[in-house]
């Protein structure tokens, strides 16, 4: 079985072009003003158009209020929703039946007792995502995409009911070693693919998917 990636917080048609043609199975979008990666509405929609069917395309959210959802969707067709944030499984469970359609939640990782913490949403969840909690001394720190990594091997030997996908510092350099300890059979990219943060780079993404490919 081939890895499963995803390419987050793409921001221009090259990009998204560049993620298609290369085979990757979701493509991410961010809502979330703070980022530099955050998009408008409007700009998603343009971008989401020049994915075709079989390409899950993905909204990112950091703790929306049902009325951003709401304005998103109406301008981008996403198929799913990632809930980035302090989301409970209660809200969890609340935006996926409001808006018919998967949920993928984030779980900010810096030990095991953050594992064990997901078991809240495994299964409330369509898909887990584990991603680096930022350091306490880091400095306008982002929910995602921060360059930081987390131990991987904490993952190994974790069985979960729902697919899970790895985060937090991937590049095309240490994307087999990652895979090696953790035991990822799906993985997430957003800063590893940046020529700066916030602005990707098409032939980052290609050697990404190209060093999946070859796994």
């Amino acid at each position: 079985m081939s890895l499963f990636v995803k390419i987050c917080g793409l921001d221009a048609p090259d990009s998204v072009a560049m993620a298609v043609v290369e085979g990757a199975a979701m493509v991410g979008f961010v809502f979330y003003p703070p980022s530099p990666r955050n998009l408008t509405p409007e700009a998603a929609g343009r971008l989401v158009a020049g994915v075709p069917s079989g390409i899950d395309r993905v909204g990112l959210f950091v703790d929306p209020k049902d009325s951003e959802l709401g304005a998103v969707l109406a301008e981008a067709p996403l198929d799913l929703i990632q809930l980035h944030g302090s989301e409970t499984p209660a809200r969890v469970k609340e935006v996926r039946a409001t808006f018919k359609r998967p949920v993928i939640k984030a779980i900010k990782v810096e030990n095991a007792a953050d594992l064990d913490a997901a078991s809240a949403f495994d299964g409330v969840a369509d898909w887990l995502l584990f991603d680096a909690k930022p350091p306490k001394t880091m400095t306008n720190a982002l929910p995602g995409g921060n360059r930081v990594s987390f131990d991987w091997t904490l993952l190994q030997g974790r069985r979960f009911k729902r697919p899970w996908l790895l985060a937090g510092g991937l590049d095309a350099d240490n994307l087999a070693e990652a895979v090696r300890q953790s035991g990822a059979m799906a993985v997430d990219v957003s800063s590893g693919v940046e020529q700066r943060l916030g602005v990707k780079d098409p032939k980052r993404i290609q050697a990404f998917l190209r060093a999946a490919r070859a796994l």
